[in-house]
């Protein structure tokens, strides 16, 4: 049985994150998801969302595996793209709940050279 990705509760959630940093440029959202790759080392914490057209635009920090996580943005329709190396999909974690802001998890992040939940 698969798992919505990102089920209409969590679109809001981030929309809403989005809005309130429109309104509070110094407001720190909690990660409202956490996706990764079941067969690669591909992390995402999503903290906030733009509507882009016919897509979203998901922000938060975003570790490819690399060693280099970094904050920026993700079209939902390239999340729903990336392939892992045995062809599996990103998966959303659904044990994933924040226990603290997003700029605590970027901080341990570039430490650690990769996103710890």
């Amino acid at each position: 049985m698969s798992m919505e990705l990102v089920t209409p509760e969590i679109t809001q959630m981030l929309l809403e994150n989005g809005a309130r940093l429109v309104r509070e440029p110094d407001f720190d959202p909690c990660p409202v998801v956490k996706f990764f790759t079941p067969d690669a080392a591909c992390t995402w914490l999503i903290a906030w969302a733009e509507a882009d057209g016919q897509d979203l635009m998901l922000w938060g920090l975003c570790d490819l595996g690399l060693g280099y996580p970094e904050l920026g943005p993700v079209l939902l329709s390239e999340l729903l793209a990336v392939r892992g190396h045995i062809g599996l999909g990103v998966e959303r974690d659904p044990s994933f709940c924040a226990r603290k802001p997003l700029s605590d998890y970027c901080a341990q992040a570039i430490i650690a050279g990769a996103i710890r939940t």
